[in-house]
């Protein structure tokens, strides 16, 4: 089967209870300007959530070119990410000038993510660790 790069509908995420139930998972990684929340699913794709704040950007021009561009990068790569559900999180606003910058920042958040999300060993380790440093 030939993989199509086409951003359909069940690869975005929509819903506020999507989004909410990422961000309670409370896993994040972050670079200078992205903030990747993430969270498994038992979907057979990764989807994307996008934030972009009025206070990383004032104009809506700025917002929706930053949300374009990582929509983008996520077309691109969307068959080589786990299945899981992402929000990706600007910190800091970026222009045409970085595009390069934020592509890497993109692809290295994508490979930590596959890291993580694909260490059968790791995931069962983390929680254990968390709970004798709260004791």
């Amino acid at each position: 089967m030939m993989q199509t790069y086409r951003l359909v509908k069940e690869a975005k995420m929509i819903k506020t209870d999507d989004f909410s139930s990422v961000f309670n998972f409370r896993k994040r990684i972050s670079t200078e300007h992205l903030a990747l929340h993430y969270q498994a699913n038992n979907l057979q794709r990764a989807r994307l959530g996008l934030v972009v704040g009025k206070k990383t950007a004032k104009l809506a021009v700025s917002r929706n070119y930053m949300r374009r561009v990582l929509r983008e990068f996520f077309r691109l790569q969307q068959h080589e990410i786990c299945h899981a559900d992402l929000i990706v999180r600007v910190q800091k606003k970026f222009g045409k000038s970085e595009f390069n910058r934020i592509k890497q920042e993109f692809n290295g958040l994508m490979v930590k993510l596959n890291q993580r999300l694909s260490a059968p060993s790791m995931k069962n380790e983390e929680p254990k660790r968390l709970v004798k440093s709260d004791e």
